[in-house]
């Protein structure tokens, strides 16, 4: 799969130009900025399908860029880079909001395979319908009666397997393999996190489904 918009947030010129100039020949749509201030800043009028942003800004945390862009209602998702490969950093930008990480120095091949699997997972799922609540992959959002609330791509994939399967209990490590990619270290209190917001949007609906926690196993729907 080709195709997209990519922003790339990186400091670096060299590495940006490297990265911008492989990722078009990859057939993506490219677009550079190199501090966080001018990530938000573009946030104003133009999303991309995907951010890749460095964690190691000069002006800021790539992870706050990422939290201050999901405080704004921006769902698209984010992928780190970063020279740091330690467990912690990996779950602070998960926590972030971010929706996978590449540690440097990393093949291209990889980051283009990686950006192909988010581009899928953000907006391959079918269409998904149960409990009176609709996932629109289109969209990127959970409609009731009309009315409609956008979710982050990890929320949208976790209350995809909840919908899958509704009134049974999903388990943690399901929900895990679902929402995040294969190899991320996902802390306990992450996964309470993201079904809490998930909680919180599915009440701005009228008359939505429960998610309800299952002691010991992990969450079911309706």
């Amino acid at each position: 799969m080709t195709g997209g918009s990519v922003l790339i947030v990186e400091d670096d010129a060299e590495l940006r130009s490297v990265l911008s100039r492989s990722l078009r020949e990859e057939g993506f749509s490219v677009a550079t900025v190199g501090t966080g201030g001018d990530v938000l800043s573009r946030a104003e009028s133009s999303i991309p399908d995907v951010y890749v942003i460095d964690i190691g800004l000069p002006d800021a945390d790539g992870r706050d860029v990422c939290q201050a862009l999901r405080a704004r209602g921006v769902e698209a998702p984010v992928l780190f880079l970063t020279a740091r490969d330690a467990v912690v950093d990996r779950v602070a930008g998960f926590d972030a909001g971010g929706d996978d990480y590449l540690a440097k120095p990393f093949a291209l091949v990889e980051l283009v395979a990686r950006i192909q699997a988010l581009l899928r997972r953000s907006g391959g799922t079918a269409s998904l319908e149960a409990g009176g609540i609709r996932l629109d992959p289109v969209s990127h959002a959970v409609i009731a009666d009309g009315d409609e609330v956008p979710l982050t791509p990890t929320e949208f994939r976790l209350l995809a397997l909840l919908l899958a399967r509704p009134g049974q209990a999903v388990r943690r490590r399901e929900l895990v393999r679902a929402g995040w990619p294969h190899g991320a270290i996902v802390r306990e209190n992450t996964l309470d996190a993201y079904v809490a917001r998930i909680r919180r949007k599915l009440k701005q609906l009228r008359d939505a489904p429960e998610i309800r926690t299952v002691h010991g196993v992990g969450y079911r729907i309706g």
